[in-house]
């Protein structure tokens, strides 16, 4: 990009030199041979012109060419500190704008139509299965004579809005038993400083779920879903950063939350037979 913007600003020189004017007389251009070799010219006392070598954008090379240009409009070789100081702000500083966003306000998360139904594996091939008679999911290598154990168990898979002025680790989503009230939720014993757990929670009203706001209570159904490499996902809880959905390197134990650092289980898990509902 260097050597393109040198060839650039070369070619402008030979072709339309920047210190030749129409009849009106200008210092001469001291380019003297150590000078030349260094990229520096002295243009008269006072004023130097630097070709960089390093690498510069087409707009910071054309803003040079318009400033050149400039410089031959006007009538006289000595500029005074103010009028230096215009050409530099109207043709060599960019203009940038930005749009000021007002992040005072607490995140909101929309659900979105599009739902996904598959089937979730853990890393090890361990499918999710419903554990019968209690509030959790278990993690199992289903083969012929676990069939019986209602078999690979489908989820809906709903996507959010993720809120535009705050940075988010992923894709937020809500994981729900297919044919069924029941959704993924992460959250703690009631009163106690206990650490974060998986449980099912039957959600009576769903309409609850379209709409969910920081801090209101129901962040705790909510999962940032990362995916990397094309296959491989990461659940991380929303109201618990750096914690994570993760199932135990046993088999048949408890899908739970684990931190971030933890290697004891593993956060790894691969969608199967998806399907748009």
């Amino acid at each position: 990009m260097a050597d393109k913007n040198l060839l650039l600003v070369e070619s402008f020189f030979d072709n339309d030199s920047a210190f030749e004017s129409d009849g009106t007389d200008f210092d001469e251009l001291d380019c003297s041979d150590p000078l030349a070799m260094s990229g520096r010219c002295d243009l008269h006392k006072g004023l130097r012109i630097e070709i960089s070598e390093q690498p510069h954008t087409m707009r910071q090379v054309t803003n040079i060419i318009i400033a050149l240009q400039k410089f031959k409009q006007v009538r006289s070789t000595e500029f005074t500190d103010h009028e230096l100081f215009n050409i530099i702000i109207e043709n060599i500083v960019e203009e940038s704008m930005g749009l000021k966003v007002n992040c005072e306000f607490s995140r909101t998360y929309n659900k979105q139509d599009r739902v996904i139904q598959c089937t979730v594996c853990d890393g090890l091939k361990k499918s999710l299965v419903q554990s019968q008679g209690t509030p959790n999911l278990l993690a199992v290598t289903l083969r012929g004579g676990n069939s019986n154990r209602s078999g690979k168990l489908g989820i809906n898979l709903s996507t959010y809005t993720t809120p535009g002025c705050k940075a988010t680790n992923g894709q937020p989503i809500c994981l729900k038993i297919a044919q069924s009230n029941l959704y993924l939720a992460c959250t703690k014993e009631s009163g106690t400083s206990s650490q974060p757990h998986l449980i099912l929670e039957d959600v009576k009203d769903e309409e609850t779920l379209k709409t969910i706001e920081e801090n209101d209570g129901m962040e705790r159904f909510l999962f940032f879903r990362k995916v990397t490499g094309g296959s491989i996902n990461t659940f991380e809880s929303v109201k618990y950063p750096h914690w994570f959905i993760s199932t135990s390197k046993n088999e048949s134990m408890p899908v739970d939350m684990c931190v971030e650092e933890d290697t004891s289980r593993q956060k790894i898990f691969t969608l199967q037979d998806q399907k748009v509902i």
